[in-house]
């Protein structure tokens, strides 16, 4: 029921990209072909039943609770889509609560519907910072933009040394340290939303 009433409503929910915690993997479980995923984290004893979140950037509803910790179905068009069926206990993962519409939106518009996932290709570690790059299959349309937004595992970031199937990011020392780029390496594969402007401009140059 949860799931069927998240895919009803999830395009109402919006995010910002600005991680609030990182979540601990604690429990994986199959039934069927989705996936239930159990996280410990510090906002997890302040959420309700029915409450989106969003998981590496994937909008998820919360369907249970228990001692600090709180579960969420991944149905299986979700697990193809994403890095979610990739997870394993111990696993860190990014967490934010769905945007208020009185907030400040400190990141960009992000919804939660993963486009496709990328694959990081180099990683660097340069003078207080670190640059990541990852490829990504085109043949979707989807596009980056020099300084433009990029949604990464949930989190929002600039787009630098903008290609057709590849971009990078630099990430500085708070936002490693905060979110699961800390885990990311070459090979790694991450969850992508691309800029929603630059998506309706590109379907309709399609067009």
């Amino acid at each position: 029921m949860h799931e069927d009433f998240h895919r009803v409503h999830k395009e109402f929910f919006m995010f910002t990209g600005i991680i609030e915690t990182l979540g601990t993997i604690t429990k994986l479980q199959m039934e069927l072909g989705n996936l239930h995923i159990t996280v410990k984290s510090d906002i997890s004893s302040e959420l309700k039943i029915d409450q989106s979140v969003a998981h590496n950037g994937v909008c998820l509803t919360v369907v249970g609770l228990g001692n600090g910790t709180h579960t969420v179905t991944a149905i299986e068009e979700t697990l193809n889509k994403t890095n979610l069926h990739e997870l394993k206990v111990g696993d860190l993962v990014n967490l934010e609560r769905c945007m208020q519409m009185n907030a400040r939106l400190d990141g960009h518009i992000v919804q939660g519907h993963v486009d496709q996932t990328a694959v990081c290709t180099a990683f660097q570690s340069l003078d207080g910072s670190w640059e990541y790059t990852f490829e990504y299959d085109a043949a979707s349309g989807n596009v980056t933009v020099e300084k433009g937004s990029i949604c990464i595992n949930g989190i929002s970031l600039t787009v630098v040394n903008s290609k057709n199937n590849s971009f990078s990011v630099a990430i500085i020392p708070y936002t490693y340290e905060h979110t699961n780029l800390q885990q990311v390496r070459v090979g790694s594969t991450v969850n992508l939303e691309f800029d929603i402007i630059g998506k309706y401009v590109a379907r309709l140059m399609q067009r």
